[in-house]
């Protein structure tokens, strides 16, 4: 958005239900009151409901559904994450267009957010079904002060942060669960992906990009068939709709939060809020890897790199760093 249209936002929504008359907002602005209107015309060309009336003023009725950067950052919290947001109606993928902006230098915490994707990516080369103006796409730049190994984590604060927005939106009361290493669940069905790419240097982290989906608004029927029995959304879960605006506003800020804890003590420094959430321990759990290797076991534990730590048949215990999970359906976590 232009930065006049942006300040006659900010003079509207400042003025609450008085309206502002073109003169008023010509003075505050410096501007003449043809600009003031081209500045109206544009805002509403962006969905922007703003009533004006011959002699009457200005005044913002509605806003519209859309993750434009001047509604996220409206209320924001946050010190660093979502400070500079590049919003695309559409493109193919956020964390192409966020890796594209980190390789050439884009600031920590800088948000790429998109209505849709036609090539939303999952882990494994999956793709990830990313209709337009229902849900939330989102991919972060990230810089850390992180080797390589311990890389892996930084998926595992992505899932605490995800997991405690939802709580936020739908109380303690939701069946909430993490499964490692990128989903999160509700009731047992997928609500969140969350795919990490990363930029190294020997064996360091240049740069992380965690992308991040979650369904909020998406009705299960309109889920392709291959993804409605094991996909659902906030709304199809609670039966009320999500403010998209200010999910963003809130995922950003918690991710924030457990961004800062794991940069200073890594995932033990997370365990407590990770473990609340992790109801795989006792499972019986099928890993398939790249290039069709299949490992089965218990699901023991998390290492401290992040690993999925396997208890086998044969009593070896092993750890796994990446692989698709089936979790056994007739089999409960035990006590």
């Amino acid at each position: 958005m232009i930065e006049g249209a942006r300040r006659v936002l900010e003079s509207l929504r400042n003025a609450g239900e008085i309206p502002c008359s073109g003169e008023e907002l010509s003075s505050q602005l410096g501007v003449s009151r043809a600009q003031v209107w081209k500045h109206v015309s544009t805002l509403r060309k962006r969905g922007y409901a703003i009533d004006g009336a011959p002699g009457g003023g200005y005044s913002l009725i509605a806003s519209p559904d859309r993750l434009y950067p001047e509604e996220i950052s409206c209320g924001l919290e946050t010190r660093w994450l979502g400070q500079e947001i590049q919003h695309l109606d559409e493109t193919d993928s956020t964390n192409r267009v966020a890796a594209e902006l980190a390789r050439a230098g884009a600031p920590h915490g800088m948000a790429v957010i998109a209505e849709a994707q036609t090539a939303g990516r999952g882990r494994l080369g999956r793709s990830f079904f990313s209709p337009a103006y229902s849900n939330l796409y989102t991919s972060i730049v990230l810089r850390p002060d992180l080797d390589t190994a311990s890389a892996p984590t930084l998926l595992l604060a992505a899932g605490v942060a995800v997991a405690e927005t939802v709580i936020d939106v739908l109380g303690k009361a939701a069946k909430l669960e993490i499964k490692w290493p990128n989903d999160v669940l509700l009731g047992g069905l997928k609500t969140s992906g969350i795919l990490m790419e990363l930029g190294a240097e020997e064996n360091r982290v240049s740069y992380a990009i965690l992308g991040i989906g979650v369904n909020l608004n998406l009705e299960r029927e309109h889920f392709p068939d291959e993804f409605r029995d094991r996909a659902t959304s906030l709304l199809s879960h609670s039966g009320n709709p999500v403010d998209r605006v200010e999910f963003t506003r809130r995922l950003f800020q918690n991710l924030e939060n457990v961004l800062e804890e794991h940069a200073q003590g890594g995932l033990a420094q997370l365990r407590p809020r990770f473990d609340k959430h992790f109801h795989m321990l006792g499972r019986k759990v099928t890993v398939a890897q790249v290039g069709g290797e299949r490992i089965e076991g218990i699901a023991a534990g998390i290492a401290a790199n992040g690993a999925l730590q396997i208890d086998q048949a044969t009593k070896q215990r092993i750890e796994v760093l990446a692989g698709d999970v089936t979790i056994c359906k007739d089999d409960s976590p035990k006590e």
